[in-house]
């Protein structure tokens, strides 16, 4: 199994990655570059945070038209397993690979800390691991990551199960005083109704050694694995 992790002009959460990916895990992995016009060769894709190409316009908008969308979509509908954190959540909400879109915190400020969110679906291949209500202690950093969907869309999400995260107090509660940025229904996560797309805000790549405080950002990285020695 390899994986690939997507660069864009003003993506900085690549080397998050990767070296989580060399480092900690182990698994096989490279860099694709926004002009390559294939992902032929990987299983899984990440889309890191940044600000891609400066986030002119909105987040994650010219992003969507660099010539490596074409691929990723395809390669998405096709059922590849895709994961955007922050920037990448944004970017796979401007392609429409995922509902719904993010705006400036409620607070109009920039939010990095650490939060907790409760695993609210365990049926995507980064959660497949995880117990349902799991809360995890992941940490955020942005200023435009406050979900937002209109009320039919929120409906849809809620009935077929895609939200994936909350955001929660430490022994998961739902709670306003959780939600850092004014999130819709404290939403930190969504996935696609083929549910091999999932984006979140928050950043598992910097919670995945004890080192920086927390290990369970590993947990969305561990069910891909885990799901290929199952196969």
């Amino acid at each position: 199994m390899r994986w690939g992790v997507l660069i864009f002009p003003g993506t900085w959460s690549h080397q998050d990655f990767g070296h989580v990916f060399q480092d900690v895990l182990g698994v096989d992995w490279g860099y694709v570059w926004h002009k390559d016009t294939s992902v032929a060769g990987y299983d899984c894709l990440f889309l890191p945070g940044g600000f891609a190409h400066g986030d002119y316009l909105r987040c994650g908008a010219i992003a969507r038209f660099s010539p490596v969308m074409d691929a990723l979509i395809r390669f998405a509908r096709d059922g590849g397993s895709v994961l955007g954190s922050c920037n990448g959540f944004q970017i796979l909400c401007e392609a429409g690979l995922l509902p719904g879109a993010l705006l400036r915190n409620h607070s109009l400020q920039y939010r990095c800390r650490w939060v907790h969110i409760r695993t609210e679906s365990t049926d995507t291949p980064f959660t497949q691991t995880a117990r349902s209500d799991q809360v995890l202690k992941i940490p955020i950093s942005h200023g435009e990551g406050r979900y937002y969907a209109s009320p039919e869309t929120l409906a849809r999400l809620q009935s077929s199960g895609q939200i994936v995260f909350r955001y929660s107090t430490p022994d998961g509660q739902i709670t306003e005083e959780a939600n850092p940025n004014g999130s819709l229904e404290n939403i930190a996560g969504v996935c696609n109704e083929g549910r091999n797309v999932v984006g979140l805000m928050p950043h598992p790549e910097r919670a995945s050694e004890a080192l920086l405080g927390s290990e369970d950002g590993r947990i969305l990285f561990q069910g891909l694995l885990e799901g290929v020695l199952r196969r």
